[in-house]
C-alpha cells in the first residue's frame, strides 16, 4: 500500500503532524508561485510595463475560472480523506473512480465555454484598450490548459488526503524547472510575447498531473481500482458534487470580488494595473504558508472525522492559528523593510512611483495576514469536516469587501483604496467563519452522538 507515503493523521501529536504535512505542502505552493513569478518577472522585464499589465489585468478572472477547478477538486478529495479515516478503502475508491467522470466532464465544459467568451469577459472588465489584445493572448492560453489543471489537482489532491503531502511537491518543483525553460525559451527565442508563459505554465503542469498518474499507478495498492469501482454511480456523484462545487464557487464568488476590485483599478490607468500586478505577485508568494496550513487543515479534519475524533480537530485549530499568526509577524517585517527591493524584481529602478505604490500595497495588505491566517484555517477545517457550502457563504463575504472597496472606496480615494480590499474581505470572512466553525462541531456532535 505504500504505507510509507501514507500518513495517519489521527494520532500521535497535532502540532507536529500539521508542521509535518504542511510543509512539503509550502514547497509545492512556493514552487507554483515561483513560477508564476519567474512568468511575471520575465514580462515586465522583457517585454515592459505595458505587457506586465495586460497579464496582471487577467489575474483576477484567472482567478475565478482556475479557482474554481482547483476548489473542486480538493473538494473531491474530501471524501477520499474521510473513508481513508474510517478504513473503508472499497468506497474510497469509489469516490476516487466517480471523480474521474465528473472532472472529466467539469473540465470540458469549461474549456469551451470560457474559451468561446473570453475577449467579452475582458472587455466587461474594462480592460484598457493599449492591453486588452495581449491580456486576450494571454489569459486564451491558460483557459485552454483547464483540463491539465483538473489533471493535476485532482490527482494530488487524492494523494493527500491518503496523508502523503511529499510526492506532489517534487513533481511540482520538477514541472517549475520546466516551466522556467520554457518561459525564457518561448519569449527570448520564439519571441511568442506574453502567449509564451502561458504556454510554458499549461505544459509544465501537464507534466505534473501525468507523473501523479504514474505514480498513484505504481506505488499505491489502495488506489488499484476494480471494474466494477468505475461504475458511475449517483449517490457518490451527489456527495462528490455537494463536496467540489460549493468549494469551487467559493474561490469563484471570492474572485467576483477580485475581478469588480479590478474593474475599478482598470480605471485608474496601466500604472496602477502594474503596481497592484506586482504586489500581489509578492504577496501570493509569501501568502504560501497560508495555503499550506488550509490545506493541511481540511485532510486533518477529514480523517478526523472519518475516524470520530472531535477533540482533536480543536486541538489541530489552535495549533495551525498559532503557527500562522506567528509567520504573519514575520511576514509584515519583512515586507516593511524590503518591500521596495523586491519591487525591483518585476520593475526598473526608474519606475520610482509604481514601486512607492508597490511597497504600500505590500505593508497595508501584510499587516493583515493574521486575519487572513484565521480565514484558511476556519474555512479548510469546515471543508474538511464535510460542511462545504459553508464556504460559499464564506466566499461571498469576501466578494462584499472587495466589491465595497472597489466601487465605493476606489473611485474616491484611488490607488489606496485598493490596498484595503483584501483586509476587509478578510475581516468579513473571519466574522463568518468562526461562529460557523463552532456549529459544524456541535452538528457533528450531535451526529456522532445519534451514532452511538
Amino acid at each position: 500500500m505504500a504505507k510509507s507515503s501514507i500518513k495517519d493523521m489521527t494520532q500521535g501529536n497535532p502540532t507536529k503532524l500539521i508542521i509535518g504535512f504542511a510543509f512539503p505542502m509550502l514547497l509545492g505552493y512556493l514552487f507554483q508561485q515561483f513560477y508564476s513569478m519567474v512568468d511575471t518577472i520575465i514580462v515586465g522585464k522583457w517585454l515592459g510595463v505595458s505587457s506586465l499589465a495586460a497579464v496582471g489585468s487577467t489575474g483576477s478572472i484567472n482567478f475565478m475560472i482556475i479557482g474554481f477547478c482547483m476548489g473542486v477538486c480538493s473538494g473531491f478529495a474530501i471524501p477520499v480523506a474521510q473513508k481513508f479515516g474510517s478504513k473503508d478503502y472499497h468506497a474510497l475508491r469509489k469516490f476516487v473512480a466517480n471523480s474521474v467522470w465528473v472532472s472529466v466532464v467539469f473540465a470540458a465544459v469549461m474549456t469551451v465555454v470560457v474559451c468561446l467568451f473570453c475577449m467579452d469577459i475582458l472587455r466587461v472588465m474594462k480592460t484598457p484598450s493599449d492591453i486588452i489584445q495581449e491580456a486576450y493572448d494571454y489569459i486564451f492560453v491558460i483557459f485552454l490548459g483547464i483540463p491539465v489543471t483538473y489533471l493535476y489537482n485532482l490527482l494530488a489532491g487524492i494523494i493527500r488526503a491518503l496523508g502523503d503531502s511529499k510526492t506532489p511537491v517534487y513533481f511540482l518543483i520538477l514541472s517549475s524547472v520546466i516551466n522556467i525553460v520554457l518561459d525564457i525559451v518561448s519569449i527570448g527565442v520564439l519571441h511568442m510575447g506574453v502567449a509564451g508563459p502561458a504556454w510554458a505554465t499549461v505544459i509544465s503542469q501537464g507534466a505534473s498531473g501525468l507523473l501523479c498518474l504514474f505514480y498513484m499507478i505504481k506505488k499505491f495498492e489502495i488506489l488499484h481500482i476494480q471494474k466494477d469501482e468505475w461504475a458511475y454511480d449517483g449517490s457518490y456523484v451527489k456527495t462528490l458534487c455537494g463536496m467540489g462545487v460549493p468549494m469551487g464557487l467559493q474561490y469563484s464568488i471570492t474572485a467576483i470580488g477580485s475581478v469588480l476590485l479590478q474593474v475599478a483599478v482598470n480605471g485608474l490607468g496601466s500604472l496602477a494595473v502594474a503596481a497592484i500586478t506586482a504586489g500581489n505577485k509578492i504577496s501570493m508568494f509569501f501568502c504560501c504558508p497560508y495555503d499550506a496550513l488550509g490545506g493541511t487543515m481540511a485532510t486533518y479534519a477529514g480523517q478526523n472525522v472519518g475516524a470520530k475524533k472531535i477533540d482533536r480537530i480543536h486541538q489541530g485549530i489552535k495549533a495551525a492559528t498559532v503557527i500562522g499568526v506567528v509567520y504573519s509577524v514575520a511576514a509584515f517585517v519583512i515586507f516593511t523593510i524590503f518591500g521596495k527591493q523586491m519591487a525591483l524584481l518585476f520593475l526598473e529602478a526608474d519606475e520610482v512611483e509604481v514601486i512607492s505604490q508597490v511597497h504600500m500595497f505590500l505593508i497595508i495588505t501584510s499587516a493583515a495576514y493574521i486575519l487572513l491566517t484565521i480565514v484558511n484555517v476556519f474555512r479548510f477545517c469546515i471543508q474538511g469536516m464535510g460542511y462545504s457550502a459553508f464556504a460559499i457563504l464564506a466566499g461571498v463575504c469576501e466578494m462584499v469587501g472587495r466589491t465595497i472597496v472597489g466601487f465605493g472606496l476606489v473611485p474616491v480615494f484611488g490607488y489606496v483604496a485598493a490596498c484595503f480590499a483584501s483586509p476587509v474581505a478578510w475581516v468579513l470572512a473571519d466574522a463568518f467563519l468562526i461562529p460557523a466553525y463552532f456549529s459544524c462541531i456541535k452538528k457533528l456532535k450531535k451526529m456522532f452522538n445519534e451514532d452511538a
